[in-house]
């Protein structure tokens, strides 16, 4: 049976970084009905291979779906850098063709080109590199900008337990900054939700001519934009306000950093996700 929808908006992530980019867009468009999936029970997806990270992302999106939701923004740049092209292209022709997918990959490559970058370093989990997905989109639109792409396994675990701003976890960050910064690099992409939670410790450590771009502020802008373009698809979206949080793995630390991601205290509900 096809899932109703009842005029919501989803936000998923693998796990907690997306509270941030909801928070965002939250505070830019309030007169909505949100709807947040964390998989957590799953996470990290950034070390997962192609395939399971596109079906994990895909039961995701389904589950969102079922909740009635009209839309869903993937706040997860490895799901958005793997999946979202597999999803625009074949899973939503067959399942729904009326409903939409957004991803964060795109909204930082449009911030980055529309500033005229030409050395654009990325940040990011060891699947988004390994896509490529940055390097591709910024080449897209720019064919003549050199992209450098640094693989970062330990900031998510980092970030999650609080050491980020411990001695070790500062020199971890700036080991993996060293290579980009010798690229000379003018633009820095955070490619990670969970990153706009170092980036003041990362502006501390580049040159102040580097511009750094992260995720939340100007993913929830060019959500505003792109639902202003389509304004069939904004009609279709319920003015009913709040936000209903769901996880994979219902646990106190979920609500824990949870409510530190969204900057307030969140009641999450359990999500019935399949665990590999």
């Amino acid at each position: 049976m096809a899932a109703k929808s009842k005029g919501y908006i989803g936000v998923f992530d693998s796990g907690f970084g997306g509270l941030s980019i909801l928070k965002e867009i939250v505070r830019t468009m309030p007169g909505y009905r949100y709807v947040y999936l964390g998989d957590t029970a799953r996470a990290p997806y950034g070390t997962r291979s192609a395939e399971v990270v596109d079906q994990f992302t895909f039961e995701a999106v389904d589950f969102l779906f079922k909740e009635g939701c009209e839309l869903v923004v993937i706040a997860c740049n490895t799901a958005s850098a793997e999946s979202l092209r597999q999803i625009q292209q074949h899973y939503l022709p067959a399942h729904y063709p009326d409903r939409r997918v957004l991803g964060v990959v795109v909204p930082a490559v449009e911030e980055a080109t529309e500033r005229a970058a030409s050395r654009v370093g990325v940040l990011a989990t060891s699947r988004t590199v390994a896509s490529g997905t940055f390097s591709k989109e910024l080449r897209k639109r720019n064919k003549k900008v050199q992209v450098f792409e640094q693989a970062a396994p330990l900031l998510v675990p980092l970030v999650e337990e609080g050491e980020h701003h411990s001695v070790p976890g500062k020199a971890i960050l700036r080991k993996y900054l060293e290579p980009l910064l010798k690229k000379n690099i003018d633009t820095l992409i955070l490619g990670c939700t969970h990153y706009g939670h170092i980036e003041s410790l990362v502006r501390a450590m580049v040159p102040k001519r580097v511009r750094i771009i992260s995720g939340g502020k100007v993913v929830a802008r060019k959500f505003k934009e792109y639902l202003a373009r389509h304004p069939e698809i904004e009609t279709r979206l319920l003015g009913r306000t709040g936000v209903t949080f769901y996880t994979s793995d219902l646990s106190k630390r979920f609500m824990k950093l949870g409510s530190m991601f969204y900057g307030k205290p969140i009641r999450p509900r359990y999500a019935a996700l399949e665990v590999l």
